[in-house]
């Protein structure tokens, strides 16, 4: 039988586990059916259990598994799944009141894929609402309320894979697939203290997901691990033309060949970590970057060009999120949104004018041909995730913080909007806590280079123990 023990062990040791039949999948499963059911709700992490499927697709695995059919370090293993991807049986309801009773005849390639390994989903996982489109004021906008932190509950889990980030820190599912169009799968992981991994623009299809922006949505996953994260990663990545953002490339996860880490080019900002951040984050960020010096890698201040980012990200987001939404602003569905503000964003974004969208797109085009040189003498770039610990679930996600002296310089500050707009790969790692919280440190390369930061990050990872760390309550 399962024991408590299992529930933060990493993919390869569950993996481990069920090869040598210490543990059969429907065990493991049903452990964490049972976890999920009943701490799912204290975090409000939980949209629906896929009870059935699950123990279905346990037993067939576990007949493969005494037959010696071994389809991967996936196999067996539980996950879940951010509520924007579709599976058939289950609704699919994208954390928002007006599609709570959605279901969907098609599968998510994302879950296709992992499944087609041997994985088993036990939970759809809850979300803000429509992912975010148009923004939002309080952690409640969403259909199960707010993302609560498992290191403490009156803090927020982070958006919009909220539910993805909770469960996996509370050790409700070894790993979970989240989403991201600009910060939804590194927020949550840093607010949590897991490890997430935002692929390449194009790696991970999004058919039978809930589109955004379709220039900027991208599938990931939530894991325990830089190494859980490749491992999932290379299952989850392929083409499909199904998919038209689809870059018809595989990945395959190999750490080891990306070489010494000694040969590596590190870009970051001392102005990021010591005047961006705020105060109490500092000496754990402070600590973190002398641990990635120790690994050897080569440091080389660096500083984004000038650009609206985030302007530019708003802009892109919100015109194609209001086509995507349109039939539901229009037909006043919208007014049964949680939050107020969400809703008043997503009518104005129907007013957008499209001259506004091109001149986005332009000047996007100029930061791809401005920063992509940036990688001609640099490997990677390193940044916190985010300069503060997770707010209070209470608290408008637009109250000011303290007001403090701006640096004089940007740093790499602008790197999440700057990342998903050109479609670049990002891992954030914990690496320390403050005021009782998690903090984490963002790490970016160049397109389909995901092993770069995934070897530095597993190798930070090896030297400190912050993504073995686990919250008391859970």
């Amino acid at each position: 039988m399962a024991t408590p023990g299992v529930f933060f062990k990493s993919i390869t040791e569950l993996n481990r586990m069920l090869v040598n039949r210490e543990v059969s999948s429907r065990e493991l499963t049903e452990a964490y059916l049972a976890r999920m059911e009943a701490l799912g709700p204290k975090y409000n992490a939980l949209a629906a259990l896929t009870r059935k499927s699950a123990l279905d697709r346990a037993k067939a695995v576990d007949d493969d598994l005494k037959r010696k059919r071994y389809r991967g370090p996936l196999q067996g293993i539980p996950f879940g799944a951010k509520d924007l991807l579709a599976y058939p049986g289950y609704p699919t309801t994208w954390g928002a009141k007006p599609f709570a009773g959605q279901t969907f005849d098609t599968k998510a390639a994302a879950i296709e894929n992992l499944e087609g390994k041997g994985a088993v989903l036990v939970a759809k996982l809850a979300m803000v609402e429509l992912a975010g489109a148009g923004g939002y004021e309080y952690a409640a906008a969403s259909l199960t309320g707010p993302g609560r932190n498992p290191w403490n509950t009156e803090h927020w889990s982070g958006g919009s894979s909220s539910g993805s980030g909770s469960a996996v820190a509370a050790g409700l599912v070894p790993y979970a697939l989240g989403s991201e169009t600009w910060g939804s799968i590194l927020t949550p992981s840093a607010f949590c203290g897991v490890t997430g991994l935002r692929p390449t623009y194009g790696y991970v299809s999004r058919y039978g997901a809930m589109p955004l922006s379709w220039t900027m949505d991208k599938i990931g996953p939530i894991c325990r691990s830089a190494e859980d994260c490749g491992l999932v990663l290379q299952a989850l990545a392929g083409g499909d033309s199904r998919d038209r953002g689809s870059a018809g490339k595989s990945f395959y996860y190999g750490p080891q060949y990306v070489g010494a880490l000694s040969r590596l080019t590190v870009g970051y900002n001392p102005v990021d970590f010591e005047q961006w951040a705020e105060p109490s984050t500092r000496p754990a960020f402070a600590a973190a970057l002398e641990a990635l010096k120790s690994l050897g890698p080569r440091f080389e201040v660096v500083e984004l060009p000038r650009f609206p980012y985030s302007g530019v990200a708003s802009t892109v987001i919100d015109a194609e999120g209001a086509s995507v939404f349109e039939p539901l602003i229009r037909d006043g569905r919208v007014d049964e949104l949680a939050d107020r503000f969400q809703i008043a964003s997503l009518r104005a974004a129907l007013d957008l004018k499209s001259t506004d969208y091109l001149r986005a797109q332009r000047i996007r085009a100029k930061m791809q041909s401005e920063l992509t040189p940036l990688f001609r003498k640099l490997d990677i770039l390193i940044t916190p995730s985010l300069l503060e610990t997770a707010n209070r679930i209470d608290r408008s996600l637009h109250s000011s913080p303290v007001r403090r002296e701006s640096p004089s310089t940007r740093g790499l500050t602008d790197l999440g909007a700057a990342g998903n707009l050109l479609g670049w790969p990002a891992l954030s790692i914990p690496c320390g806590f403050a005021d009782g919280l998690p903090v984490g440190l963002q790490l970016v390369t160049r397109p389909f280079n995901e092993s770069r930061i995934l070897a530095l990050g597993g190798a930070f990872q090896k030297q400190t123990d912050w993504h073995l760390r686990q919250p008391s309550a859970a």
